[in-house]
């Protein structure tokens, strides 16, 4: 079934001994992102954002029209290498190879995680020297690297109308939900220094009462409005783990990117 709305499709089908698996394409624009967003309908919702490559540098000419040596590799180029088919054929590519399942299978946290992976394109569109860009783990790095390692050539970047033996950024996006866990804040998963992050928490079946939350780093308080504020001191990241007082049992991880607070 292909629900249109919008620039929204929706695909309902089945797949890999999964219940229900749901693929939707979310069009934003060629210059933001295309966004592939994977829903696992059980305890965890996992999203993947395919995004276009990242330019190492300005897009610009620094040769005209010279000689261009077989044995250079370009940091900056006029065209940059692209998936075949474009980015229409890279998020199938994506849909069937990836396993959207492989964080949460390790264990990885609620959170937005963008892993980045670089590679050099030869003149024939061949791969090589792949290496990432993060270190999120829970194998998320790896398994970009698997599906672009096992991926067919590429179309070489250009310059000057001639193909050139380039480098390429690609960033892939895990954003990982669990249904039984709301989160909300004004900017999702991110965290700023030297100042009170407001957050809205709620658990299914437990009491914020009932409760027990804490920090990898900084503090976390639940205040008198019914939301939890965190303060934080260091740029990078923060975890918040939340138990069951009664119990004793944990219920689930956070993962917060902190940043500094911006000036204003």
């Amino acid at each position: 079934m292909i629900v249109k709305l919008e620039d929204t499709w929706h695909w309902h089908i089945k797949s890999q001994g999964i219940t229900h698996l749901n693929l939707l394409l979310i069009f934003i624009s060629a210059e933001i992102s295309i966004q592939l967003v994977f829903f696992i309908m059980r305890v965890i919702l996992i999203f993947l954002f395919a995004l276009p490559g990242i330019p190492l540098f300005s897009q610009t000419s620094d040769l005209a029209d010279s000689t261009i040596a077989d044995d250079r590799i370009f940091e900056k180029v006029e065209v940059e290498a692209t998936f075949p088919g474009g980015e229409g054929a890279w998020r199938k590519y994506l849909e069937k190879n990836l396993n959207p399942n492989v964080p949460v299978e390790n264990g990885a946290p609620i959170g937005i995680y963008t892993v980045i992976v670089q590679f050099i394109v030869d003149k024939n569109g061949k791969i090589s020297d792949l290496k990432t860009l993060t270190n999120f783990g829970y194998g998320m790095e790896q398994e970009v690297l698997r599906i672009i390692q096992k991926g067919p050539s590429w179309s070489p970047a250009s310059q000057s109308k001639r193909p050139v033996k380039a480098y390429r950024k690609q960033p892939i996006t895990f954003v990982i939900e669990d249904a039984a866990i709301e989160i909300v804040m004004n900017e999702k998963y991110v965290l700023y220094t030297g100042k009170d992050n407001v957050i809205k928490m709620n658990v299914f079946k437990v009491k914020k009462e009932d409760m027990e939350v804490s920090l990898s780093q900084g503090e976390i308080t639940l205040g008198d409005d019914g939301n939890f504020h965190i303060t934080v001191n260091n740029p990078g990241k923060a975890i918040l783990y939340i138990n069951t007082k009664k119990r004793n049992k944990e219920i689930g991880s956070v993962y917060f990117v902190v940043k500094k607070k911006t000036k204003n």
